[in-house]
């Protein structure tokens, strides 16, 4: 089952019909907001907004880990995220759709990233954190929809809440040679890597950071609001072209991605940690 992830500006999906609303509790806590389950198109879908139904979370107060568990545990094995990024790069503009397939974390790990610790304890690789094969239907999705879309880009995600200095914009697009920046995909899409889920973010373009010498191109949250909303009818329109028809999805590596990456013995671990390990390889 797929689920959509809502970022700025998404509490909701057009066209969507829900038929059943699910309040989850999860060894983490409480995830952003409710889950809505039901029919987009022909496919049976999960939503939920990131940051809660009123916008009430800030990107850092995000509780990712009861975000994918919730997802997890009501059937999704495949997410699609939504995001607002900058872009670190002339050749993407503000309104251009981008799908990222390298995350470089900038978040100084102030967040809970991982569902391991405390007596469990694996590794998952993530030199490949995004499903290649969810990306190559969003993206064909995207030719028969006519929207262009930026593939193979590196996102930056920083903590927030305040926007970026040009220095930190100059040394994301040049030292760490980044393409677009934003502040919520990590851990979240690592999280989705330890939890044996397909992830892929649809990333929208609104600004230009704050690299560029003209200052009328510098981020602010009026530009962001303003752009994101035209935008997102284009991102929204991507979506329903791919869910036309069932997704049907090749089998990849995403769905055993804890195969082998678990260290600690089953017979050690205590009757929580059994449980969470079950369900993260379900």
């Amino acid at each position: 089952m797929l689920g959509i992830v809502g970022g700025t500006g998404i509490a909701n999906l057009e066209d969507f019909t829900v038929t059943q609303e699910h309040k989850v509790s999860t060894p983490f806590g409480r995830p952003s907001a409710p889950l809505f389950q039901g029919k987009y198109g022909e496919q049976e879908v999960v939503f939920l907004a990131r940051h809660g139904m009123q916008h009430n979370l800030l990107p850092s107060e995000v509780n990712y880990r009861a975000n994918i568990w919730a997802l997890k545990s009501v059937g999704v094995t495949q997410i699609i995220g939504f995001s607002a990024v900058g872009s670190l790069s002339p050749e993407i503009h503000p309104g251009d759709l981008v799908i990222p397939n390298q995350y470089f974390d900038w978040t100084r790990g102030t967040r809970q990233d991982s569902f391991f610790g405390e007596g469990l304890v694996a590794h998952i690789s993530t030199a490949e954190p995004i499903c290649g094969s969810l990306a190559r239907a969003i993206v064909h999705a995207g030719q028969q929809a006519g929207e262009i879309i930026h593939v193979n880009k590196a996102y930056a995600c920083v903590n927030g809440p305040r926007l970026g200095t040009k220095a930190e914009s100059h040394f994301l697009r040049s030292s760490a040679r980044c393409d677009v920046v934003g502040m919520t995909n990590v851990p979240e899409a690592f999280l989705a890597r330890e939890a044996q889920i397909c992830y892929c973010t649809i990333a929208i373009v609104t600004d230009y950071d704050c690299w560029m010498d003209n200052p009328d191109e510098h981020v602010t949250v009026a530009t962001v609001i303003a752009r994101y909303g035209t935008s997102l009818k284009k991102a929204q329109a991507l979506l329903k072209a791919m869910l036309e028809k069932p997704l049907a999805l090749k089998a990849c590596s995403c769905r055993t991605s804890l195969q082998n990456a678990v260290l600690t013995p089953t017979q050690h671990l205590c009757e929580e940690k059994k449980q969470i390990l079950s369900l993260l390889k379900e």
